[in-house]
């Protein structure tokens, strides 16, 4: 059974922010399966929790994350009981934004169930309008992602 899990979730040790959500009997919507709106949930809870490692703070009152797009691409899907398993990283910086990538597998089916991908963008809060990402939030990156 060991290896089983070890093959379905290969990639979760290149995610160094990781979190375990249960699936709750009201994530299920008339389909009998998890409604599509819980995964951005999740992919949310995930992107926050990334964040918080970047920074004690979400923000330092001048510049704050914002988030411009997410794109959800739905695998397979999920049914109450199960546990979601969610790796996050940013896989690209660009000058004034950054793009995660989430992945989502499920404990109870033991396979991928949906990958997002996420635009955040840096947002001067003075200005009210997307600026350069702060070298602070660089340097978190890299300390969080040994890269």
């Amino acid at each position: 059974m060991r290896f089983v899990l070890h093959l379905f979730m290969q990639n979760w040790k290149d995610y160094k922010v990781r979190i375990k959500i249960p699936v709750r009997w009201g994530d299920m919507d008339a389909y009998e399966h998890v409604n599509n709106a819980v995964y951005v949930k999740w992919n949310e809870d995930a992107r926050i929790e990334y964040l918080k490692k970047l920074s004690k703070k979400l923000h330092d009152g001048k510049v704050g994350p914002i988030l411009a797009r997410q794109d959800v691409k739905y695998i397979f899907p999920v049914v109450f009981p199960d546990t979601i398993n969610i790796g996050i990283r940013v896989c690209e910086i660009l000058k004034d934004r950054l793009v995660f990538e989430t992945k989502m597998w499920s404990k109870k089916s033991k396979r991928l169930v949906a990958i997002v991908h996420s635009t955040v963008m840096a947002y001067d809060l003075m200005k009210k309008e997307k600026t350069d990402i702060p070298n602070a939030w660089l340097l978190g990156i890299h300390k969080i992602q040994g890269e």
